[in-house]
């Protein structure tokens, strides 16, 4: 399974040692995340490492390493997607633009979100924590 990670997947993954985290490392499933949505990461991380109880070198050790499960794509990979990203999104969340844009661009089974605001939008397949995990654990 190809899926895009929107930022409140990531941020769930960085806080606590939960079965998003599991799926994210052990799943063997393929994973994007637009490069630009690393500002949402970076504006979050003082919030990220007090819920997480963790100082900042426990923080970067966990970043990178949940990173290379996780492809960034640059936003230039997407860029001619952009356009039809806003259309979808602009009324709903324009912060959500570059997810569905690399969605568009790129091969992949849907977005891994449970922002209600993804739900809104009928272009692209939006997955739950739950329904991920609900797919593992029917294969298991």
């Amino acid at each position: 399974m190809i899926l895009i990670l929107d930022s409140n997947v990531v941020i769930s993954a960085l806080i606590r040692d939960s079965q998003t985290r599991q799926i994210i490392f052990y799943s063997g499933y393929t994973f994007y995340h637009p490069r630009i949505a690393l500002r949402n990461l970076e504006k979050y991380k003082e919030e990220i490492m007090k819920k997480a109880g963790m100082n900042e070198e426990e923080y970067e050790k966990l970043f990178r390493t949940l990173f290379e499960n996780i492809a960034l794509v640059d936003t230039e990979n997407f860029i001619d997607k952009l356009e039809e990203g806003k259309e979808i999104m602009a009324s709903i969340d324009i912060e959500d633009v570059p997810f569905i844009a690399l969605a568009l661009s790129i091969g992949n089974d849907g977005i891994w979100s449970d922002d209600k605001h993804f739900q809104q939008q009928k272009k692209i397949k939006i997955w739950k924590t739950e329904e991920i995990i609900k797919m593992i654990e029917k294969f298991d």
